[in-house]
C-alpha cells in the first residue's frame, strides 16, 4: 500500500472519530468502507493527486454526509408519502407501447404505480426481460433459438384453417407452412402434441395434403354438435411447445447484445431454459419474484419498478423515499400492500387501525381479544389529544417529586435601575 493511500485511510479514520466523539454521529461502516475504496481507486488512477487534495475530498465528503443525515424525530414516513404522492398526481392514465414494439402494450403511469403498492398478484401487462448467456447474447440466430424455446406455441398459432367433417366424424386442420417454419416445428410435432393431450380423438397425417392433420373422433354416436365444437376449441388450445403464460417473445438489440422481451411471465421456468442468463433476467411481477427469488429480491424489484414508472413520466423523486416504502411493504417477510389488507391493517395500535377503515369492526375485534393500545404512534396520540412522538414530542422528561419538594425559591434582588435614580 502506498504512503498516500495509507494517509487517506488514516485521515478517514480521524474524521470518523472526530464526528463520533464531538457530534455524537456514528458513521455507517459501509460509508467508511466505500469512501476508502473510492480514495484508493482515485489515487491509483491519478498518481499526481496531492495530500492536500485528498484532505479536501475527505472533508467535503464528511460535510455532505452530515448534511444528508435526517434529524432525530423527523417524520420520514410522512415526507416519503408526500414526496411520492405529489408527483404521482401528474402521471398519465394511459397504457404505452413498449420500447417501440407496437405488438406490446405495457401499463405505466399511475395505474402501474397502484399495481405495485397494492401488491397485485398478477400485473395487468406481465412481461419479462430475458438476458442471454455468453454463447447466445451476441448471435441473433442463437437468440432466436432461445426465443423459440421460451415462446408458448399452441395449435391455433400454426393453424391456417380448421373444419369439421360431419360425415367422417373428424376434425381436419390445415397447418400454415410459414408459421411452422417460423416456430421451428413440423407436422409430426403437432400430431404428437395432440395425441399426448387428453382431448378425445386420435390425430394422424392426411394422405392428401402434407400440411393437413386429421383428428378422428371415432364412431361414438353420443357426441353432439356442441361436444364436437368443444373438442375443436380444446384442440386449438393444446400447447405444442414453449413455456406456459409466455405468449410472445421479441428479440431486441440493446447495448451490443441481444435481449428477449416477453409478453407474459413465468420466471421460474424461464430461468431453467438453456441459454438464459439467470443472474440478470427479470420480470415486472413482484409476487413472482418473491416466490422464486425471495423477499430481498422482491424489495429491490419494488424499488426498480417504482423508479422506472417515475422516470418514464419525467418525475424526479429521491430514491430514499422509495427505499422506505419498499422496506415498509416487505419488512414482515412477505410483500404486503399499502392498505387495510396490508400495512395499514396490521398496525399494532387499535386506534390507528380503526382510524383507517371499517372502524366498528376493528374496535369490536380489539374488545373481543382484549387488545391494549400502547399509544406509541402518531394517529393514536392525536385521537386522545397527546403530543405525538415526533420532533420535540419524542422527548419525554421525568420529574423528581422529592427534589421538587425541596426546591428553594430565590427572590431576585431589585437593582437601582428598576426604581430609578433617586439622587
Amino acid at each position: 500500500m502506498s504512503e498516500l493511500i495509507q494517509y487517506a485511510y488514516e485521515l478517514v479514520d480521524n474524521y470518523e472519530r472526530t464526528v463520533r466523539e464531538e457530534l455524537g454521529v456514528i458513521s455507517r461502516p459501509t460509508f467508511i468502507d466505500n469512501l476508502k475504496e473510492s480514495l484508493k481507486k482515485l489515487i491509483e488512477s491519478k498518481p499526481d493527486v496531492t495530500k492536500g487534495q485528498v484532505k479536501k475530498i475527505v472533508e467535503l465528503t464528511f460535510r455532505y454526509y452530515l448534511r444528508a443525515l435526517v434529524e432525530p424525530g423527523e417524520a420520514v414516513g410522512t415526507v416519503a408519502a408526500q414526496s411520492i404522492g405529489e408527483p404521482s398526481t401528474q402521471m398519465t392514465l394511459r397504457t404505452f407501447h413498449y420500447a417501440g414494439v407496437k405488438e406490446f402494450n405495457v401499463t405505466l403511469g399511475l395505474p402501474r404505480l397502484i399495481e405495485i403498492v397494492d401488491a397485485r398478484k398478477t400485473p395487468s401487462t406481465p412481461m419479462m426481460t430475458v438476458y442471454l448467456d455468453e454463447e447466445h447474447r451476441y448471435d441473433k440466430e442463437k437468440a432466436l433459438e432461445v426465443a423459440r424455446r421460451i415462446e408458448m406455441t399452441k395449435v391455433e398459432n400454426v393453424t391456417d384453417t380448421i373444419e369439421i367433417d360431419w360425415y367422417e366424424n373428424a376434425i381436419i386442420i390445415r397447418l400454415d407452412p410459414d408459421m411452422l417454419e417460423d416456430k421451428g416445428l413440423t407436422r409430426e410435432d403437432v400430431i404428437r402434441a395432440i395425441n399426448k393431450s387428453r382431448v378425445k380423438g386420435k390425430a394422424e397425417p392426411s394422405p392428401d395434403d402434407e400440411y393437413a392433420v386429421i383428428i378422428r373422433l371415432g364412431t361414438d354416436a353420443t357426441l353432439s354438435i356442441m361436444d364436437i365444437q368443444k373438442i375443436k376449441d380444446k384442440i386449438l388450445n393444446i400447447k405444442i411447445k414453449g413455456i406456459k403464460d409466455v405468449n410472445r417473445v421479441i428479440v431486441q438489440h440493446r447495448e451490443n447484445e441481444y435481449v428477449l422481451v416477453t409478453d407474459g411471465s413465468n420466471l421460474a421456468q424461464v430461468l431453467q431454459v438453456e441459454g438464459v442468463d439467470p443472474t440478470r433476467t427479470v420480470t415486472n411481477s413482484i409476487k413472482e419474484i418473491e416466490a422464486v427469488l425471495g423477499i430481498e429480491a422482491a424489495r429491490n424489484a419494488i424499488v426498480n419498478e417504482i423508479l422506472d414508472v417515475l422516470e418514464n413520466q419525467g418525475l424526479d423523486v429521491d430514491v430514499r423515499h422509495i427505499l422506505l416504502l419498499a422496506d415498509a411493504m416487505t419488512w414482515m417477510g412477505e410483500v404486503r400492500q399499502v392498505g387495510r389488507h396490508g400495512i395499514a391493517g396490521t398496525k399494532e395500535s387499535v386506534l390507528a387501525r380503526a382510524s383507517f377503515e371499517v372502524t366498528v369492526k376493528q374496535l369490536a375485534e380489539a374488545a373481543v381479544f382484549g387488545e391494549v393500545d400502547e399509544l406509541r404512534g402518531v394517529i393514536e396520540n392525536i385521537i386522545i389529544g397527546q403530543p405525538i412522538p415526533l420532533g420535540t414530542g419524542m422527548v419525554t422528561l421525568l420529574l423528581n417529586p422529592q427534589a421538587l419538594a425541596k426546591r428553594q425559591v430565590v427572590k431576585a434582588t431589585p437593582t437601582p435601575e428598576a426604581h430609578g435614580d433617586e439622587s
